[in-house]
């Protein structure tokens, strides 16, 4: 099973949140992880990564905290995996890949791994977070909250 690792899971979900909020109102990394029912210290360690990654933006003072740092339609899935997961591919078997493969000299499928992983970064990069986004308020619209 292919799966993406539970921060990058809680980073779509608080940058989610993020997005639900108007535009270029800050929510402070307490606020947001009581929003998301994630404890505080995971949020804060999220946040800090997806400011470095310029997904979100850092505004300090009394009334500071993080937003978006472009509109949810602007920022998609492949970069929230990318931030938090490192370069997207299926195998490490890909061409200019610095790992060592033990099998690599009798593999006859060396370096064919690469139209997979294209495929896959092209899939996330199609998907933004306002699509996911979108998904939640019609779900939440639903339930009558």
């Amino acid at each position: 099973m292919l799966k993406l690792g539970r921060m990058t899971d809680y980073a779509v979900v608080a940058l989610s949140r993020l997005a639900q909020q108007a535009p270029g109102t800050v929510m402070t990394a307490p606020r947001l992880a009581a929003a998301c029912g994630l404890p505080e210290p995971t949020v804060a360690k999220l946040l800090k990564g997806l400011s470095h990654h310029g997904l979100v933006m850092a505004q300090r003072g009394a009334s500071g905290g993080y937003s978006l740092a472009r509109p949810p339609e602007e920022i998609t899935i492949a970069e929230v995996v990318t931030a938090l997961e490192g370069p997207i591919a299926l195998t490490a078997c890909v061409d200019g890949s610095e790992d060592d493969c033990l099998i690599q000299g009798h593999c006859p499928i060396r370096g064919r791994w690469e139209p997979v992983n294209v495929a896959l970064r092209q899939a996330l990069a199609a998907v933004t977070l306002a699509d996911l986004t979108v998904e939640t308020h019609h779900h939440t619209a639903a339930l009558g909250e």
